[in-house]
């Protein structure tokens, strides 16, 4: 059973390079939730690769702290910063393909400290970084 999509509002005005609608060489993010996971589609062009056709780690880094990020402020309601944030790598993403960035809250016992992991996946659904 596929679950529902909520598109969640999206905050205009402003420069992030992730989210903003202001920011001209930004990723222009827009976030939904599909259960208890808040979630972001996106396409990276070359402006955004590493090595050959396959995108920065940077880039990837990028996506999962801001998935993270509205994970947490969407879910919890509580404004923060990224004390930590560990990836792993496990196959190539490349230039151009639709992927899905999900983030989800993995412990909230110690609030307001709140632990969230993400993961991109193709559209196979195979997890292509951690």
């Amino acid at each position: 059973m596929k679950k529902e999509r909520i598109d969640l509002p999206k905050v205009e005005g402003h420069h992030c390079f992730a989210c903003g609608t202001e920011n001209p060489k930004g990723l222009n993010l827009s976030f939904y939730r599909s259960g208890d996971a808040i979630c972001t589609d996106v396409v990276l062009d070359r402006h955004y690769v590493g090595w050959e056709n396959m995108a920065h780690g940077g880039i990837i880094s990028t996506l999962f702290d801001e998935v993270m990020s509205w994970t947490i402020l969407y879910l919890k309601r509580l404004f923060f910063v990224t004390r930590k944030m560990e990836v792993r790598y496990m196959r190539p993403v490349l230039i151009g393909v639709p992927l899905t960035v999900k983030g989800t809250i993995t412990d909230d016992s110690q609030s307001p400290r709140i632990m969230a992991k993400a993961e991109m996946l193709d559209k196979e659904g195979r997890i292509l970084a951690k």
